[in-house]
């Protein structure tokens, strides 16, 4: 069974999520910014954007790769805990002015504020999901994670 080592699982959260390079293979990290989205049904390996938003005023929100207050935290894995990256602080989305209701299950972390041209980097499942309403600000908190392995 192919896979990563413990080590380079924390290399390249720290490398996606913080902007840092990984000196053995790259120097350059690229954008600054990675854009959060959600979505009410799974995106699939592919990245589907057709579930994504829901809402009129949605769209993608900018987060810093760095351990700022808008960036995120990794977390090294070893063999008994997984490499994570979580938020440092909450991700609030637009808030929703609109009558349109229901539930994101989803998010995606892309390289990019454009859906149409941006290739998803990691997707999962929210825990738990977020119900979207009138006047409803929807948040990932600091408690969400993205974990290898």
């Amino acid at each position: 069974m192919a896979g990563k080592s413990d080590a380079f699982e924390y290399n390249f959260l720290l490398m996606v999520f913080n902007g840092t390079g990984i000196s053995s293979i790259c120097s350059s990290v690229g954008t600054t910014d990675l854009w959060i989205g959600l979505h009410t049904a799974d995106p699939g390996d592919a990245g589907s954007t057709a579930s994504e938003g829901g809402y009129a005023q949605y769209t993608r929100v900018a987060t810093d790769r760095s351990t700022a207050s808008n960036g995120w935290e990794v977390t090294s894995g070893t063999s008994s805990a997984k490499a994570s990256a979580s938020p440092v602080g909450n991700i609030d989305l637009p808030q929703n002015t609109s009558t349109s209701t229901g539930t994101f299950t989803h998010f995606t972390v892309n390289p990019s504020s454009d859906s149409a041209g941006s290739a998803m980097l990691y997707g999962g499942t929210i825990s738990p999901s977020i119900n979207f309403s009138q006047n409803v600000t929807p948040r990932i908190t600091t408690s969400s994670s993205i974990t290898e392995d």
